[in-house]
Formats: C-alpha cells, sequence, structure tokens
C-alpha cells in the first residue's frame, strides 16, 4: 500500500490520479488532498477517500471545510498548507500536479522530509533542476516522472548506463497547428484562444493545452529530461509524432531505439510512477494497434515553432535562464487568454524576456525565485508595450 499525498487533485492531471485510485483500492491510500479553488470537488474527493488532511487556496474556504467536515480530517490553506501536506508524515510519494511555480518550494520541502516525489509540474524541474537533484540525491529519495514522455522515457531507460545513450527523443504531438499548409505561419496573429485550446490528441488544463500548441510545452519537457535524467541538453531530441503513441523514445549508441506505446491517457504513467517499481493490472488504457493502422514522424517546424529554439538555449545556457523562459511563458500565455496580446506574440514575450535577462548561475532557491519574479515584471512590460 502506498500513501499518497496529492497536490493539485482538482486539475486534470489530479482527477487522472483519483481514477487510479479508484481503480486501484488495494494499493493507493490517498492520505492528502490539496487544491485551488475548486472547494465542491475538493469536499467530494475528501468525502469519498476520507483523506488524514486536505488544503484549499482560500483561509475562510479553509474554516468553512473544517467546519462541514469535522475532526476526521484536518484542513489547511495557502502555501502553508502545501507545505503542511507535502511534510505529512504518513506519506510515501508526493504528487506534485499544482500548475506553475507553485509546486517548487512544497516539492523540496517533501524532499526533505523523506518523501519520494512524483512530478507532473514541468515547472519545478524547468525552475531548479539541478538544485531538485541535488536535493533528492542528498536526502535518498526518488524524483518519478508523471508526464507521458519522461514516463515512456523512464521504462525505456530501465536503469541503463548514461553512456549507453545516444539521443533521448522526446515525441510531440505537433499541436492544432501542425499542418504548415492549413496554418502558415503567417496566419498564427489570426489564432484565437478557441482555436488553440483544441488539442487534437489529450484533454489537458488551459496552460498545458497553450503551451502544447506553440511547443512550449515540449520545451519545457526538454529541460525537465536533461535533470530528471542527467544528461546533456544535446542529446536530448523532439520528433513529431501526430498519433500520440509513441510516448518517447531512447536511441542507444549502437543504434537500437527503444520506445513506450500505448493509447494517449494520463492514468498509465500516474499509475506507473505511484506503483512503482510494480506494475499493476488496469483496463482503463486499451490499444488496438489494426485500428490505429499508422504511426508517422515528422521533424518539428522551428520557424514556426520557435519555442524549441528558446527552451536549448535556456537549457545550454542553464542557471536561472530556463525559470525566466518559464516565467514569461505563463505571463505570456495568461495575457493571451485574457486577449491582451495575439497568439504569435506569445513566443515574442518569451524571446525579449530572455534577451533582457542577466543569467546567474545560482547556487540558492532565492535566487531562482527573485528570477522568477523578475522575469514576470518583464514580460508584464512587454506585453503592456505590444
Amino acid at each position: 500500500m502506498k500513501n499518497v499525498v496529492l497536490l493539485g487533485s482538482t486539475g486534470s492531471i489530479g482527477t487522472s490520479t483519483i481514477k487510479v485510485a479508484e481503480d486501484l483500492p488495494d494499493q493507493i491510500r490517498l492520505v492528502g488532498l490539496a487544491a485551488g479553488g475548486n472547494v465542491d470537488l475538493l469536499m467530494e474527493q475528501t468525502v469519498k477517500f476520507k483523506p488524514e488532511a486536505v488544503s484549499i487556496r482560500d483561509s475562510k474556504t479553509a474554516v468553512d471545510m473544517q467546519g462541514a467536515l469535522g475532526t476526521a480530517t484536518q484542513v489547511y490553506s495557502g502555501n502553508d498548507g502545501l507545505l503542511k501536506l507535502a511534510t505529512l508524515e504518513s506519506a510515501d510519494i508526493v504528487l506534485v500536479a499544482i500548475v506553475g511555480t507553485a509546486g517548487l518550494q512544497p516539492a523540496l520541502a517533501a524532499i526533505r522530509a523523506g518523501k519520494d516525489i512524483a512530478v507532473a509540474s514541468k515547472e519545478i524541474l524547468v525552475m531548479a533542476g539541478d538544485l531538485v537533484m541535488a536535493e533528492a540525491k542528498k536526502y535518498g529519495v526518488r524524483v518519478l516522472a508523471v508526464d507521458s514522455e519522461h514516463s515512456a522515457i523512464f521504462q525505456c531507460l530501465d536503469g541503463k548506463a548514461n553512456e549507453s545513450i545516444r539521443n533521448i527523443w522526446l515525441t510531440a504531438s505537433g499541436g492544432p497547428f501542425r499542418d504548415a499548409t492549413k496554418w502558415p505561419k503567417s496566419c498564427f496573429p489570426e489564432i484565437t484562444v478557441e482555436k488553440a485550446l483544441k488539442h487534437p490528441s489529450w484533454e489537458m488544463g488551459r496552460k498545458i493545452t497553450i503551451d502544447s500548441s506553440t511547443l512550449f510545452n515540449k520545451g519545457l519537457e526538454m529541460i525537465e529530461a536533461r535533470w530528471l535524467f542527467d544528461i546533456e541538453m544535446e542529446r536530448v531530441q523532439v520528433v513529431v509524432h501526430p498519433q500520440s503513441v509513441i510516448h518517447s523514445m531512447v536511441e542507444y549508441v549502437d543504434g537500437s531505439f527503444i520506445s513506450q506505446l500505448s493509447s494517449p491517457d494520463m492514468c498509465l504513467p500516474i499509475q506507473y510512477a505511484l506503483t512503482y517499481p510494480e506494475r499493476a493490472p488496469s483496463r482503463r488504457v486499451e490499444t488496438n494497434f489494426a485500428k490505429i493502422g499508422q504511426l508517422t514522424f515528422e521533424e518539428p517546424d522551428v520557424d514556426r515553432f520557435p519555442a524549441l529554439a528558446l527552451a536549448r538555449e535556456a537549457g545550454e545556457i542553464g542557471g536561472t535562464l530556463p525559470a525566466v523562459l518559464n516565467a514569461a511563458n505563463e505571463i505570456a500565455v495568461d495575457a493571451f487568454c485574457d486577449r491582451k496580446i495575439r497568439y504569435d506574440q506569445i513566443t515574442a514575450t518569451v524571446a525579449q524576456t530572455m534577451s533582457r535577462h542577466e543569467v546567474v548561475q545560482y547556487t540558492e532557491l532565492e535566487q531562482v525565485l527573485e528570477a522568477d519574479a523578475w522575469a514576470r515584471g518583464e514580460a508584464e512590460r512587454i506585453v503592456a508595450a505590444f
């Protein structure tokens, strides 16, 4: 039985994790749940799973929840609540599925409390990958991947030595604007929020869906892979695979490729992370290759999608630059969704913010957070000037 704390229980990854817990009641026990503002769904989850503790963003809402739940479940709130749950004594593993930078400090707190962490929030390793992985090594805990791509790589590596790897290949669906004949670069200024939110393969939250359309999501995954698998950026590659059946591949030095395949469903990588090193039976993911018919591949279009080049630059330079890329992208995506900037100005905002940043090769978390705050302010100024 794994005792699991789930940070971000009402989001897309969180609700998929709930399904996995329902499927495996004898193997997964949810001892802590945290949510942002969806109090109704958090209450429903709490009543069903009876965790030891829950957390909600708003302190007044937490008081109301505590009154409704009585003493069986402790209710916390705000950032302190996330830290309380991340260090819950009974927890074996903390799954961090909070969108944005809010998951970084709880992830570090969990590691320092001796908990394994499962990472669904790319920002944790993008912002402070070297710090997070160093702390995990220091405290003897595992950092497990929840992204389908990184879960696939983890499964394909299976403990193989770093020097046996030629390249890691992340697969990308290409997003809704993959077809250059339908969506030439000249049409990008006309792309609406509604069109950008129509992903061809996955059902995800707003931020990650927009990121998938610009390929920033894949860029962030490149940096995440660099830290998760202790590999240089030059050995992290991207190939477009529209069917989203091959979730990623490892190319070995002898020319062999090993890949992990399944129909696209986040329940599988979540379940693998939470039950690792075992594999639990599940009928939730069914894959019929005869119906799929064919698997195709394309080179990513870096002219129309410069996010990949920006992410590679940030990953190669390192220091605070990946945190700046991430923060500027968050501001730009929000601005686009609020219809303050055009679709093509998302990438422009990130590029300009990065170009204005003086990179620091940090040693402390505070330096990362300072760079994050600077980038948000700078990106907001750039957005206002468009």
